[in-house]
């Protein structure tokens, strides 16, 4: 127990307080028990050890980390129990999901120790909904993923931008005045701004491992694959990079990847749900995620140029960009005429000489191009679609 919390106390000692991630004011820390999940390397571990600095008394809240040797000889409900017998208020579990029976003993703490706060995060989203649905009832569950273009302004370059909805950035009411050549940094964010630890020297290398432990241990250790199945999915991963965008033929891919037809469609989802893949949907039923497949994406511009550094598709590129910001807060469903929808809001997605054509029939269409800073009439510039979060 003290050597827990001598890492508590050194680790609420490194975490910074001055930028704080979209999450952190949208969370109701006031539940009882809160899970956040969400893909390798976005902040979570940042975001709760900011909240215990910030607004716990350090005296009454311990952080672990379930891969933390003392829980080779303790359960998780023992240290609750002797938490609360010191009079402990919070417990803050990280990486919940390498602790076997997580859900269980989280199930037990909820039910013998009613008064203790718990907060637990996981990189594996794979996981840790699997074990959710058993906590459905009780824990209060938040999806966190990368930068948004604006929160990389803030974190990085010190531009303090507001969160703009769709509805305002398509009339035009961005104010980007504070932004002074949004190009160059725009170009910066797509290769490396993503992810928190993008100013680091390493950086490719640390997305190149967090892309390969999801393939390789993420993934096979929750659906029990064997170890040829990583092989598999970093190629699947590979045929979607070098697509603009993929479209799905999973009959040819099961083909190539020598597994069935069905055994693929499962592999997009966990490339989907893990934080490496999205798939945009038609509108089918009205509610994300019941739709047809229509398009595979990578899950976002740092992906793309990580796989394929010398020859990313730039079409492919500005298309993942607008998926992956809008998304967090629209439900983006394949438009029939164009390249999304958004309610009644249409987009065809370029460069700066991408015409009108696609959306002559659209009732309120928008031609949303690259390279260009500022909005005029129905053209609104790629960059400010990072401003939704």
């Amino acid at each position: 127990m003290e050597t827990l919390l001598i890492y508590h106390s050194m680790m609420i000692g490194r975490v910074k307080s001055d930028f704080h991630r979209y999450l952190y004011d949208e969370i109701d820390w006031n539940d009882h028990l809160i899970g956040i999940v969400g893909p390798r390397g976005v902040g979570k571990t940042t975001l709760v050890l900011q909240h215990i600095k910030e607004r716990l008394n350090r005296n009454t809240a311990l952080y672990v980390t379930a891969e933390d040797l003392y829980f080779a000889n303790h359960t998780m409900l023992s240290l609750a129990k002797e938490l609360t017998d010191r009079g402990f208020t919070h417990l803050i579990i990280d990486e919940i999901h390498k602790y076997p029976e997580w859900s269980r003993e989280l199930k037990l703490i909820s039910d013998y120790h009613s008064e203790l706060y718990v907060i637990f995060t996981g990189s594996s989203i794979l996981d840790i909904r699997k074990g959710a649905n058993d906590l459905s009832r009780r824990a209060v569950m938040y999806a966190m993923q990368g930068l948004s273009f604006r929160e990389y302004l803030k974190m990085f370059h010190n531009i303090d931008v507001p969160v703009y909805s769709v509805e305002q950035i398509a009339s035009h009411q961005a104010d980007t005045g504070m932004v002074e050549n949004p190009l160059p940094l725009f170009r910066q964010y797509l290769r490396t701004g993503y992810y928190p630890f993008s100013r680091e020297r390493s950086f490719d290398r640390r997305l190149r491992g967090v892309i390969t432990q999801t393939l390789e241990v993420d993934i096979p250790f929750f659906a029990r694959m064997n170890a040829s199945t990583g092989y598999k999915l970093k190629r699947l991963l590979t045929i979607i990079s070098e697509s603009a965008p993929f479209k799905p033929n999973f009959t040819k891919i099961a083909t190539l990847l020598d597994v069935s037809r069905n055994v693929i469609a499962d592999y997009v989802l966990m490339l989907e749900e893990a934080g490496m893949a999205m798939q945009l949907r038609d509108g089918t039923g009205g509610l994300r995620g019941l739709g047809k497949v229509e398009k595979v994406y990578l899950d976002n511009p740092n992906i793309i140029y990580n796989l394929s550094p010398t020859t990313a598709e730039i079409g492919n590129v500005r298309e993942t960009f607008f998926l992956n910001q809008m998304r967090v807060r629209n439900n983006v469903v394949f438009s029939g005429i164009a390249d999304f929808q958004i309610g009644d809001f249409t987009f065809e997605v370029g460069g700066r000489r991408k015409g009108q054509q696609q959306i002559e029939q659209a009732s309120h269409g928008f031609i949303v191009k690259d390279d260009i800073e500022q909005p005029m009439l129905n053209i609104i510039p790629l960059w400010h679609f990072g401003l939704n979060y």
